[in-house]
């Protein structure tokens, strides 16, 4: 997960940034359009004069895969041409709503299907393909990806079913596509057009890269510093696309006369609708959890962000303010009233890394943010277990590595938490231990005759993992032990290891 997080999340992201994720906001907006129209024949005639085009009809913008969709057709040269002068009205909706000025004309291409396919696969690099292949496996060892899983393939199938346009800050080009009806691609104009400026306003490239860091890659132990500042790349892109895609839905309900403040049932419409994914968008819908959650995040969790910031500081707040001091956590992102009052939640000390796995070479390394505490929980409990525990999380971080000696053995783990009080970190505890039972062919608990239990979502009863426990599997020994608000878990490492960290985190 890139956050260093559960790794592979920032690969993801930021390939899966290029486009607009699952057709999204066409259908509750165009709900909310036919409502107003239901109500009055008058406002149905004068909608498209509250708008610079018109509103996209009540069916999902993203194109249907090949095998369930008509003949391509491709729009017309008129088209086209109407097409682009559109984007210079929309263009103007957006400023008016951001308060972002506009600087520079926004450039503006139209693609086909191959040329944005190539243009995809270019952008897959062999960094990121290395990248994802290392986190593939750390991803796979917490259980968050089936141990068959193939990430690569899954990923590339997935920006293909979604790709509905796309801006590029390289050439300062919105794109846009020649075989999707008109009215289809404005609203993701609305949202594309969105970013074109931002970028005059900051920079993308160079914004987004501030928030960049493979600790993975470094070549010293990270700081306690650099684990707190590890998410920063996705908190900069859920503020990038939460701004995007509240334009968009702004520019949907602008028709009928509606704001997205006086819409709540029309944003909650939506989250769902990018949760779930539409009826069309298969490889999302059988994607794992951890795919549909991390690769949702930036535009979920972004909206609601940027709808307090609307609600508490107005359109300044919301656009040009946080652009310039962007959140740095994803609990900021998920929980606005934490930025919003400026909360400071000291980092979290790390352990001597390069003492302490002085037997083994180092594979992966990152923080576990409140995401994706959030996700491991889920995966495991249930949505609603993780929405109540999720809060309490006051800061994580994993390493893990092979042994100096053998290194085809299975991947060694270090995780360790950190909650806001004992009670908490006890439950956390007794949650990843659920885990186990699902992850391994064999779990059983040293001191206990029978193996660990695989979670039931539906009768899932809160209890307490306290103190220390240790489980047999056919990759080593699991530890987890709780102490205090700490919670330290280690999966594969050896007993010497396993004794230097415990005593290092626990003072004992």
């Amino acid at each position: 997960m890139d956050i260093v997080k559960l790794p592979g999340e920032k690969v993801l992201r930021s390939l899966f940034a290029m486009v607009l994720v699952i057709g999204l906001a066409a259908s509750p907006a165009a709900q909310a359009q036919t409502a107003q129209q239901d109500q009055s024949q008058d406002q149905n005639q004068t909608g498209k004069s509250a708008h610079p085009a018109q509103a996209p009809p009540a069916q999902p913008s993203t194109p249907q895969t090949p095998s369930t969709q008509p003949p391509e057709v491709k729009i017309t040269p008129r088209e086209a041409e109407q097409l682009f002068h559109s984007v210079d009205e929309i263009l103007a909706f957006d400023s008016k709503q951001t308060g972002l000025p506009i600087r520079k004309q926004v450039k503006r291409r139209l693609t086909s299907r191959d040329e944005v396919e190539a243009y995809l696969g270019k952008h897959m690099k062999d960094s990121d393909v290395k990248r994802l292949q290392r986190s593939e496996l750390v991803l796979k060892k917490f259980g968050l990806l089936p141990r068959d899983f193939d990430l690569e393939k899954l990923l590339v199938s997935l920006l293909r079913e979604q790709v509905a346009g796309y801006y590029d800050p390289k050439t300062k080009t919105v794109n846009l596509l020649d075989w999707v009806p008109i009215e289809e691609q404005e609203p993701v104009m609305a949202h594309e057009l969105t970013h074109a400026l931002q970028d005059q306003a900051v920079g993308l490239d160079k914004w987004m890269k501030r928030g960049e860091k493979d600790l993975g890659e470094m070549r010293k132990d990270p700081t306690p510093a650099d684990i707190e500042n590890d998410e920063m790349d996705d908190t900069r892109e859920a503020v990038v696309e939460g701004q995007a895609e509240t334009v968009m839905l702004q520019y949907e309900l602008a028709p009928v006369g509606r704001s997205i403040l006086d819409s709540p049932d029309m944003v909650d419409a939506m989250e769902s609708q990018m949760a779930d994914g539409t009826d069309d968008s298969k490889v999302f819908k059988d994607a794992p959890i951890f795919l549909r959650e991390s690769l949702t995040f930036p535009y979920r969790y972004g909206l609601k962000f940027e709808m307090k910031l609307l609600e508490k500081g107005g359109k300044d707040k919301a656009f040009a303010d946080v652009l310039a001091n962007p959140p740095h956590t994803t609990r900021q992102i998920m929980q606005p009233e934490s930025y919003l009052a400026g909360e400071q939640i000291p980092p979290m000390p790390v352990v001597d890394f390069k003492h302490d796995f002085r037997d083994y070479l180092k594979f992966d390394i990152g923080g576990m943010g409140e995401f994706d505490v959030a996700v491991l929980i889920e995966q495991y409990t249930g949505k609603k277990s993780s929405e109540r525990l999720y809060p309490e999380w006051r800061g994580g971080y994993y390493y893990a590595a092979r042994p100096k000696a053998d290194a085809a053995a299975p991947l060694g783990l270090m995780y360790v938490s950190r909650w806001s009080d004992a009670e908490k970190a006890a439950e956390f505890a007794q949650i990843y231990a659920l885990s186990l039972g699902k992850r391994y062919k064999k779990a059983e608990e040293v001191g206990k005759s029978s193996p660990a239990a695989a979670p039931t979502h539906s009768k899932y009863k809160i209890e307490l993992l306290q103190g220390r426990h240790t489980w047999n599997t056919e990759e080593g020994t699991v530890l987890i032990e709780q102490q205090g608000d700490t919670v330290l878990v280690t999966e594969g490492l050896d007993s010497p290891t396993n004794e230097t960290l415990e005593n290092e985190l626990f003072k004992k």
